[in-house]
């Protein structure tokens, strides 16, 4: 699981880098945020489809994965106050099947598949959102849980790393949130619901 786990996070890192270091270097602050169609290329259509397809690919998967944590609390939260009502508890057997479950998530599904679709800038929310639970949620809490389990002795050559790599991330993330803000600042100066910015 380690070696899938760091081949599936190294080969992501370095497209994303590519595609981020690349940009900018090319096209500074006017590189568009659809690198497929953002110069007016469509050409040939069958390729940028299939990018497309391998885009819906990869977020179907990722949206389910970044969900559960919301649909788990949600429903042990309903289990809870509601133990006795059929609808909320109950399973069918063939499938494990809830119908609490299913109007739930796709529910959850309709409404923030209509937010994005509400909000052009989107992609800024999510941005933001990115930046704020990037450090805690991947870097710090990690790294703090490795040391107390590790035993690492305080201000040894280990500990100065491992906290100096924290306190990088810390700074990309304030950067990362600072840009968002910027772009949810500018995007609101030409929202119109449900129209593309771009």
């Amino acid at each position: 699981m380690k070696k899938a786990t760091l081949a599936g996070i190294s080969v992501s890192t370095v497209f994303y880098m590519l595609c981020g270091i690349l940009g900018y270097a090319a096209f500074g602050n006017n590189a568009p945020g659809n690198m497929l169609t953002g110069f007016g290329f469509y050409e040939p259509f069958w390729l940028v489809g299939l990018a497309n397809l391998f885009i819906v690919i990869h977020l179907i998967g990722a949206y389910q994965v970044l969900s559960q944590p919301i649909f788990g609390v949600v429903e042990d939260w309903i289990k809870e106050k509601r133990p006795k009502n059929k609808f909320l508890t109950g399973e069918y057997s063939i499938f494990k099947l809830s119908l609490f479950r299913l109007t739930w998530r796709t529910s959850y599904v309709i409404f923030t598949t209509t937010l994005a679709m509400l909000f052009p800038f989107f992609n800024d929310f999510v941005g933001l959102i990115g930046a704020i639970t990037f450090w805690p949620l991947t870097v710090y809490f990690p790294i703090e849980i490795y040391l107390a389990r590790s035993k690492i002795p305080r201000f040894s050559f280990k500990w100065i790393w491992m906290r100096s790599l924290s306190g990088i991330c810390l700074v990309v993330s304030l950067l990362a949130a600072a840009g968002s803000i910027e772009g949810l600042v500018k995007s609101l100066g030409m929202f119109k619901p449900f129209h593309s910015v771009s």
